[in-house]
């Protein structure tokens, strides 16, 4: 050590050593090449998605989309795409179609599926809630591929619920006058808004104002008649008078949650193919919900309304199934080939 009085005098030759290293340079610019079939390991489960998404049948995706060879329009994104899309990112835990398109810019699995294109969020959105009916017939035919497999039997089925918190606070929840004083506001907000072909604001914009109050209405005009069924299913006229509903997710009631906590809720029933005898309830029906929870994360739905949530349960059930087929089925049949 050293100090201002008593300096050290280096060596000879000592003042002239430079250490030498290897700058990082982050203003260059590169051009390479990228093998997108090699962006994912043989054994990755985004491939075992896509190849029994590909087994599946799909026609009645297919049979929606109006786009058809020799007819003037755009291509849209292959069903098979979106569907292997929202299913890996359900098993990463990832249920955003925001963050599913901002994945597919630099994740590898995410642009191993989409060949390196990026999926706008709306078209997954969209996608998502869309096709009811065709995604209850590809869950039956999942359960098909499980049964073939010999993973499940179907004889004995148990049945667990689980609350799963909605899309929706605490302060959502008024009592009749106070949503029928919204509801007039609401009503006032959309005769007042101008004419959409007007020049004032883009056609884009208005539109787009008045779509937002028409749906705000129809969710309070909703939460009203929540609150007529709420009301009759009570006997007692002070009980009539505390009931309340969410003016922003009527279908969702306020539940007890964990820890003694109250809040807006689903109640969420998963069956569960069981090969067990009812004592073991613990480790056959309640595994799917704590998995379902734990690894997918819903723990909260993203969207609102009773269709709209039901959809969203079912990809997250139909994930399960699928991861478990990978891990009881495709990786050991992969092993073995190996």
């Amino acid at each position: 050590m050293g100090s201002d009085n008593f300096p050290i005098t280096p060596l000879k030759g000592e003042e002239q050593r430079r250490v030498r290293r290897k700058e990082i340079n982050r203003q260059q610019l590169l051009l390479r090449p990228v093998e997108v079939e090699k962006l994912v390991d043989p054994g990755h489960p985004v491939r075992a998605i896509w190849e029994l998404v590909g087994r599946l049948n799909l026609e009645p995706f297919y049979a929606e989309i109006e786009s058809v060879e020799g007819v003037a329009g755009r291509p849209v994104w292959d069903p098979r795409l979106l569907i292997s899309l929202w299913l890996y990112a359900y098993k990463d835990g990832v249920s955003s179609a925001r963050e599913i398109a901002r994945l597919c810019e630099y994740h590898p699995a995410y642009q191993w599926l989409s060949g390196l294109e990026v999926v706008n969020y709306h078209t997954l959105a969209d996608f998502r809630i869309r096709h009811k009916e065709a995604l209850d017939q590809l869950f039956i035919e999942v359960l098909g591929v499980l049964s073939h497999e010999g993973l499940i039997t179907l004889q004995r089925v148990m049945h667990d619920g689980t609350k799963v918190k909605a899309c929706a606070s605490d302060k959502s929840f008024h009592r009749k006058a106070r949503l029928q004083d919204h509801l007039r506001l609401a009503c006032e907000q959309v005769e007042q808004m101008g004419d959409p072909e007007s020049e004032e604001l883009s056609q884009r914009v208005t539109k787009a104002w008045q779509r937002a109050l028409r749906e705000k209405q129809q969710r309070l005009e909703e939460a009203l008649k929540a609150l007529e069924q709420i009301e009759a299913s009570r006997s007692k006229a002070s009980e009539k008078e505390k009931a309340r509903a969410s003016s922003t997710d009527p279908e969702a009631r306020v539940m007890l949650q964990a820890k003694g906590a109250y809040g807006p809720s689903y109640n969420v029933q998963i069956s569960t193919d069981a090969q067990a005898i009812y004592k073991q309830r613990a480790g056959v029906a309640e595994f799917p919900n704590a998995w379902i929870k734990d690894k997918i994360g819903l723990r909260q739905f993203r969207l609102r309304g009773l269709v709209k949530v039901t959809l969203e349960t079912l990809w997250a059930c139909l994930t399960y199934n699928i991861c478990q087929w990978i891990r009881l089925c495709w990786k050991p049949q992969r092993l073995a080939q190996a």
